[in-house]
């Protein structure tokens, strides 16, 4: 086979094991963004545990029929950059969507694949407004803790009333 074949289907490869690696993956276009911006979008991807890749759309529409994400590749036309996040599952779309109201309306989000299942732009601008799974933890153990500490005192005035529990 000629070397140009060999080396794509290496890319096609690589990125299908990015895209198995990664809980969730965000395509959006970001023709007429300046350099600067993009670089900024790149480092606060960074910060975020995410990752920012422009991949020519043929490979990584393969790589997507290769993880089984059909739905996915319509995303996949023109000047589109992938988002990739391999723990936080909410940072990519929160990060995109705190840009696109920012000062950046450049970006527009087209597709999403979030635990194995395509999303559209609405369920990825819904869950952009999820707070994150450590906050949503603490936030369960608030919650937790509130009504266990309600029932220990409880318990704790009938004991000293005399009562039994």
């Amino acid at each position: 086979m000629k070397e140009s074949i060999l080396k794509k289907q290496e890319e096609v490869k690589a990125v299908t094991e990015k895209m198995k690696n990664s809980v969730a993956i965000v395509a959006f276009k970001y023709q007429g963004l300046t350099v600067e911006a993009f670089q900024n979008l790149r480092r606060e991807m960074r910060q975020n545990g995410c990752e920012i890749c422009v991949i020519k759309n043929n490979i990584s529409s393969r790589a997507a029929k290769e993880c089984g994400y059909d739905g996915f590749t319509d995303a996949l036309v023109g000047p589109v950059a992938l988002a990739f996040a391999e723990s936080d599952v909410v940072a990519p779309a929160k990060v995109l969507f705190k840009q696109l109201s920012a000062e950046n309306n450049k970006i527009e989000v087209v597709k999403g694949v979030v635990d194995g299942d395509v999303f559209s732009f609405d369920q990825l601008k819904e869950l952009s407004t999820l707070p994150s799974y450590e906050t949503l933890l603490t936030q369960l153990a608030a919650g937790m803790y509130g009504t266990l500490s309600q029932l220990s005192i409880g318990l704790n005035m009938l004991v000293e009333n005399g009562q039994q529990a």
